[in-house]
């Protein structure tokens, strides 16, 4: 089947072939989009968060299912805690973007570093660029 091409669900349940084809209403993605980009870069960050949780999760059940195995006292909230913490923070990063640290901060922070630097050094200051949106 041709990609952005639809087949009814229907199709073929009745031993006939697919009687109507219809065009997919979602365009493919023009990789070179700006839009693209950003969108594509917050998928991948995403799953990097999640994949990290997931492993999270499945690792401090093992250390607890250890822990509860073997005599002594607890010991598998060390590592929870301590993970959690990490966890924690990657998940602010990811699902508080466009706060602090963003990359439109770090774009306005560097064209604020490098106009200081033009003024200490004696060199003409150039006019600020406006912000991507």
């Amino acid at each position: 089947m041709h990609r952005g091409l639809r087949v009814p669900l229907d199709a073929g349940r009745d031993g006939s072939p697919a009687s109507k084809v219809e065009e997919n209403p979602m365009p493919e993605p023009d990789k070179n989009n700006q839009a693209y980009e950003r969108a594509h870069k917050r998928v991948v960050t995403l799953r990097d968060f999640y994949m990290h949780f997931m492993w999270y999760l499945v690792v401090n059940l093992g250390l607890f299912a250890i822990d509860m195995a073997t005599p002594g006292g607890p010991w598998f909230y060390w590592p929870l805690i301590g993970w959690g913490i990490v966890v924690m923070m990657h998940g602010f990063s990811v699902l508080m973007e466009g706060s602090f640290f963003s990359e439109r901060w770090e774009e306005r922070k560097t064209r604020q570093l490098m106009e200081r630097d033009r003024e200490r050094t004696g060199g003409p200051p150039r006019p600020p660029r406006p912000l991507a949106p």
